[in-house]
C-alpha cells in the first residue's frame, strides 16, 4: 500500500463513510471511491461492504487497521517534527516540565533566567512522565524535566537533584515527624491515575510494608490530590515540589518513614546535543530546585 492508499482507508475508516472521509482529505467522494475500489483490488480482499445502507469495514479490514493506524500515527508524527524544526531557533528555549515542577520550581529558574538574559524567549509546556520521550522526539521541546526517566538509547540525560515523597494530612492528624509508613494502614488515600515513577515508588512501598491503604479518590494531578486533602478528603502522597506549592495552613506536610526518595533529572535527545543556552538553563533549574530545598 502507498502513502495515499494508507491515508484514504485510514479516513474512511476512521470516519464511517466515503462522504465524511472526502471532507475530512478535502477531496472529492468519486476520488476516494476510486483509491478505495484500486486499493481493494490490488490487495485481493474486500475492506468495506454495505449493511443495512451503510458502509462496514470487514474482518479484513479491522485487522489491517492496526497496522495501518501505526502508520498514520508515525506520518502524523514526522509533520509534528518538521513543522517544529521549522520553529526552532537560537535565543528561543523550549522547554517540557512535569506538572509539579511547573508549580514553582521552573517558574522560579525562568524568571531568574530571564532577568540575567532578557533576549531569550521561553515556550513551556506541561508534560506527563510517559509524553516527554515523544515530545523530544518531535522536538515539541528542546529539554524535559521529570522524575527518574527509563534508560533509551535515544535520550540523554543528567541528573539534577534528590527529592522524596510527603504526605499530605489535615492539620493534628498526624503526632509524629517524619510520619511511619505503617500508620497509613486503613487510611483514605487519595490517589493520583498515571502518575509515573512516583506513583510506581509509592504503591511499591505499600505492597512492600504490607499496608492495604484504600484509595477513596483518583485524581489526574498531584495539585488536585493536594486541594482535596485542604477540604477534607482524605490523605495524599505527593512529591516535595507540590507539598511546598500547595501549602496551607489546614494542611501538614510530612516526610515518610522510611523515607521515599526518588530523583529530578533533565532529559535531551542524544543525537542533539544541548545548546550552550540549554546547557546554562539546566544550571538554572538546578538552582531553583536547591533554593527550595
Amino acid at each position: 500500500m502507498r502513502l495515499r492508499q494508507i491515508e484514504v482507508f485510514h479516513a474512511v475508516y476512521s470516519n464511517g463513510s466515503i462522504s465524511a472521509a472526502a471532507r475530512a482529505l478535502n477531496v472529492s467522494q468519486p476520488a476516494v471511491s476510486k483509491m478505495l475500489r484500486h486499493t481493494e483490488s490490488q490487495l485481493g480482499i474486500m475492506l468495506f461492504e454495505l449493511v443495512r445502507g451503510r458502509l462496514a469495514p470487514t474482518d479484513e479490514a479491522h485487522a489491517l487497521f492496526r497496522e495501518v493506524d501505526e502508520v498514520f500515527a508515525r506520518v502524523l508524527s514526522l509533520q509534528v517534527t518538521a513543522r517544529n524544526l521549522r520553529r526552532s531557533g537560537a535565543g528561543h528555549l523550549r522547554i517540557g516540565i512535569a506538572p509539579s515542577l511547573g508549580l514553582e520550581v521552573a517558574p522560579a529558574a525562568i524568571a531568574g533566567f530571564r532577568a540575567r538574559h532578557p533576549d531569550v524567549s521561553f515556550d513551556v509546556q506541561t508534560l506527563h512522565h510517559d509524553d516527554m520521550a515523544q515530545a523530544l522526539y518531535e522536538r515539541e521541546c528542546d529539554i524535559a524535566f521529570g522524575y527518574d526517566p527509563p534508560p533509551h538509547p535515544r535520550l540523554a540525560t543528567r541528573w539534577l537533584a534528590p527529592a522524596a515523597v510527603m504526605v499530605l494530612a489535615p492539620l493534628g492528624h498526624f503526632g509524629a515527624d517524619p510520619v511511619p509508613m505503617a500508620t497509613l494502614a486503613g487510611a483514605d488515600l487519595i490517589s493520583v491515575s498515571g502518575s509515573g515513577p512516583i506513583g510506581t515508588l509509592v504503591t511499591q512501598a505499600l505492597a512492600d510494608a504490607g499496608i492495604d491503604a484504600r484509595h477513596s479518590i483518583a485524581v489526574g494531578t498531584y495539585y488536585v490530590a493536594a486541594a482535596l486533602v485542604r477540604f477534607g478528603s482524605g490523605l495524599a502522597l505527593v512529591d516535595e515540589f507540590t507539598a511546598r506549592a500547595m501549602a496551607h495552613p489546614a494542611v501538614m506536610a510530612s516526610p515518610l518513614l522510611p523515607a521515599l526518595d526518588f530523583g529530578v533529572h533533565a532529559a535531551w535527545l542524544d543525537d542533539r546535543p544541548l545548546s550552550k543556552l540549554g546547557m546554562r538553563f539546566v544550571e538554572a533549574m538546578t538552582a531553583a530546585i536547591a533554593a527550595r530545598s
